[in-house]
């Protein structure tokens, strides 16, 4: 549709050619057809520029709109991109809430059905102590009235009673250690080493507060010629003095990695802690036959967690640092025991691959142990935390302790109060064989029966109230 301000420019350019061609009919005397193809020239030439002018704003005002155009498409891309970054923020916290939802969920009924089992054993004790004590409140109605008394009580005159001793498994440790001087000692070690008197010890590791196994360490005992057994602290000095050391831990391996396997047959989730001494890990000659096994083993390399000492980290060399790194490149995770303080740079250890630190407990109760670190006990598990390190309370003895720990957030728990080291069977028992609960005596008296999945453990030699009075009433032999 042709605009009024068009038709309104046409009627002025018809009236300038008219009015030019009339005047120059009349003021310059050119005759009528002159005149008006002069004016009909005119206005071809205004019609001309006209159309050049509105062809020019038009092409200007094309131009502005393309550009208002693409300013408000950005504008909207913009508006988009920022739509669905929030959007990806309430995905990514709405996922984190359900995970943290069900993780919750889980912690929640895994100590549900810790305290249905709790209450299951209160209740079979429960019920063994009414049996106890029915049949004792029975026993004298059932004696008749004529009938004599049997014999003197216990207390008048104590008969003399004569005690089998038990086996020499069981009674080895508790044995005098024979006077003997460091030739000696160095003798029957080497000895017990050839022999291949080499025992393993497990102790189990407990999730806190469940108390629900996780790991095992191997602990590694010898047994002398007189069959009794000898810590590590007893033999390691002089086993590192006779250059055996390297040899120790290619065995201690070994029989790690056959007890892995017959731990892993019942459950998948177990872990065996391993222990590695630092002159084994400095001397390329010992360190090659161990890495050799490893790196045929690999495929247990998330169940095995090799241990080293706090110092053996604090004083690693070129070599020592390959050696470790050649056990990180296959997978092998690593411990830190015999920690003396808390002076811990938790970024440099979960660099070279560290995923457990194991701290006694009385250093992280230890008030002093705050002030001379760099972070308070109470913070520590969280710290090792955001590095992928689980802080493990070891050498635990107490209830109480159990307690203070729990309010330091640490989730494992090591110690006599929960378990002793324990022998493997010697029979060799499969690890599908069924096992009853082992019950671990400490010497204040407090008893706990820790919930072991593994038949490989030997159960300690139980001694009854009724041996202990033979034993009192029989004397020393």
């Amino acid at each position: 549709m042709i605009r009024i301000s068009t038709i309104f420019i046409a009627i002025c350019m018809v009236l300038v050619a008219a009015s030019l061609g009339l005047v120059l009919y009349s003021v310059a005397g050119i005759s009528g057809m002159e005149s008006a193809i002069i004016a009909l020239t005119a206005l071809t030439f205004l019609i001309l520029y006209n159309a050049v002018s509105m062809r020019l704003r038009d092409r200007t005002d094309v131009g502005g709109q393309i550009a208002d155009l693409s300013r408000g498409t950005a504008d909207l891309a913009r508006q988009v991109a920022e739509y669905g970054r929030r959007l990806t923020a309430v995905e990514g916290k709405l996922a984190s809430l359900n995970h943290a939802g069900a993780d919750r969920i889980q912690a929640v009924a895994g100590e549900i059905n810790e305290l249905g089992s709790l209450v299951r054993q209160l209740a079979v004790s429960v019920a063994g102590h009414d049996d106890i004590l029915s049949a004792t409140a029975a026993a004298p109605v059932s004696r008749p009235e004529s009938s004599p008394p049997k014999e003197p009580s216990f207390a008048a005159e104590p008969p003399k009673l004569v005690v089998a001793p038990p086996p020499m498994a069981a009674v080895a440790p508790e044995l005098p250690a024979p006077v003997r001087n460091e030739v000696h000692t160095l003798a029957a070690v080497r000895a017990a080493i050839e022999e291949n008197r080499l025992d393993i010890y497990l102790q189990p590791m407990v999730t806190l507060p469940q108390r629900k196994v996780r790991f095992y360490e191997a602990v590694t005992r010898i047994r002398d010629e007189h069959d009794r057994v000898l810590a590590a602290e007893e033999f390691m000095p002089f086993v590192e003095a006779a250059g055996l050391i390297g040899r120790v831990d290619h065995t201690m391996m070994l029989r790690c990695v056959q007890v892995l396997r017959r731990l892993m047959v019942r459950n998948k989730d177990v872990g065996l802690f391993c222990n590695m001494a630092a002159a084994t890990l400095g001397s390329p000659s010992t360190f090659a036959p161990c890495l050799d096994f490893l790196e045929a083993n690999r495929a247990l390399a998330p169940s095995l967690v090799i241990e080293f000492k706090q110092a053996t980290f604090r004083n690693l060399g070129p070599t020592e640092s390959e050696h470790l790194a050649a056990l990180a490149q296959r997978g092998f995770r690593f411990s830190i025991d015999h920690v003396t303080d808390l002076r811990i740079e938790p970024r440099e250890l979960a660099d070279r691959g560290v995923r457990f630190i194991k701290v006694p407990a009385v250093l992280l109760l230890d008030p002093k142990a705050s002030s001379a670190s760099d972070i308070h006990p109470s913070d520590l598990s969280d710290l090792l935390g955001r590095f992928g390190i689980d802080l493990i309370a070891e050498r635990i003895e107490g209830e109480r302790a159990v307690v203070d720990l729990l309010d330091f957030d640490v989730r494992f728990g090591q110690g006599f109060l929960f378990a002793p080291p324990r022998p493997l069977r010697p029979d060799g028992a499969s690890a599908s064989d069924g096992i009853s609960p082992n019950k671990a005596q400490e010497s204040n008296g407090a008893v706990r029966a820790p919930a072991t999945d593994a038949s490989v453990i030997e159960p300690p030699a139980r001694t009854t109230g009724n041996a202990a009075l033979a034993r009192r009433a029989a004397g020393p032999n």
